[in-house]
């Protein structure tokens, strides 16, 4: 994976037509559950909204948010103000009720951020804060792929066309010399693109040899027996790369800043309780997918998974841009403008009180 390309090349700017397509999440549907309003301590006193309404998918990489209403950290620091949670299935969802003021704050991948921005022209949403990096994975039938080379002639399931590990795949396939048509998916490589809830099933059938997927995908593919041929981790600076923001509506954070500042408290304190108690945050989290699911992930599932994403406030600004020029170079997405995306005022308020390092926005913040 390439580094990230100067910050000068985003200015220009304008996205395609294909955007609203393009730049969606990790592909699960798109309802959001029913509501979930955390009880509120008797005496407490209120922040300058009654409820904040906060949206998430139910899935490891959006693991700080789980862990942070399951555990009651969030509505610990709103006091009297009632936290309301929706989950989500997929990004376009969720950007949705962000734009629609269903919802004020919500955790999401860099793709669906990215898109939300450009959509409303830069005047509805900002990056307030990063949540988590890593946790995605190219995992294959060792049977028939043993080396990188053996990809060729393939078929690798990717979430969604143009989602945040279709075009991490793309970017790599590029990188090894192959041709794929972006679009179609077709090329040296047959790049597949496949709810993640059905691609456990499709490699089961052998309808897929492979997958480019984040946890817990991954790690259910690995327990059909797959291997793990590469972590996109390792394709990076540091081994880090942004897979999950948290982001806000504009009005809301100009509206309520003290409700926002106590919802970042939350997230901060939370990746501070996930990496200081990995294993009771690991049961929180899996906790909170069984009310969701129905089903807790199995310890071979969440065991690997868990451990392969780490949770950290930094939004990693520069793989994000990263990230948008991999997608510019696939023929994805014309250079977008993200200037502004980035709001990281409370958040920085946040990690100084904490004693922490301040975040950087890598350019792209709020003049």
């Amino acid at each position: 994976m390439s580094p990230a390309r100067p910050l000068t090349a985003l200015r220009a700017l304008a996205v395609t037509a294909a955007l609203p397509l393009l730049l969606t999440a990790c592909g699960y549907g798109s309802q959001a559950n029913d509501d979930e309003q955390a009880p509120v301590a008797a005496g407490a006193e209120k922040l300058s909204a009654d409820t904040v309404r906060i949206g998430y998918f139910p899935n490891l990489t959006h693991a700080t948010a789980l862990v942070g209403v399951e555990k009651g950290i969030f509505q610990k620091e709103l006091g009297g103000t009632a936290l309301k949670a929706s989950t989500f299935n997929a990004g376009p969802s969720e950007i949705e009720a962000l734009n629609s003021g269903s919802i004020d704050i919500g955790w999401i991948g860099p793709s669906p951020a990215i898109n939300g921005y450009m959509k409303s022209g830069g005047r509805n949403l900002r990056i307030i804060s990063g949540s988590a990096s890593g946790g995605v994975k190219l995992v294959v039938n060792p049977d028939k792929i043993k080396t990188t080379g053996d990809l060729q002639g393939k078929r690798i399931a990717t979430p969604q066309l143009g989602n945040t590990q279709d075009v991490a795949f793309l970017n790599w396939i590029a990188e090894q010399g192959w041709k794929v048509d972006a679009q179609s998916g077709k090329g040296d490589v047959s790049v597949v693109r496949t709810d993640n809830k059905i691609t456990p099933d499709a490699y089961r059938s052998g309808s897929v040899d492979g997958a480019w997927v984040p946890e817990p995908t991954a790690s259910k593919l690995v327990a059909e027996g797959a291997k793990v041929l590469l972590d996109e981790a390792d394709l990076w600076p540091d081994g880090k790369f942004v897979i999950t923001n948290v982001i806000v509506r504009q009005d809301f954070l100009k509206e309520h800043p003290d409700v926002v500042e106590a919802v970042l408290r939350g997230s901060v304190k939370t990746n501070a309780y996930i990496n200081a108690h990995p294993d009771e945050a690991k049961a929180a989290a899996n906790k909170a997918l069984e009310k969701e699911s129905g089903k807790a992930l199995p310890a071979e599932v969440i065991d690997p998974a868990w451990k392969s994403v780490t949770f950290l406030d930094d939004p990693l600004a520069a793989t994000l841009d990263a990230q948008a020029q991999h997608a510019v170079q696939a023929g994805l997405l014309a250079e977008p403008d993200l200037s502004g995306i980035y709001d990281l005022t409370l958040l920085n308020q946040v990690l100084k009180a904490e004693g922490e390092p301040e975040a950087d926005d890598a350019g792209l913040g709020v003049k």
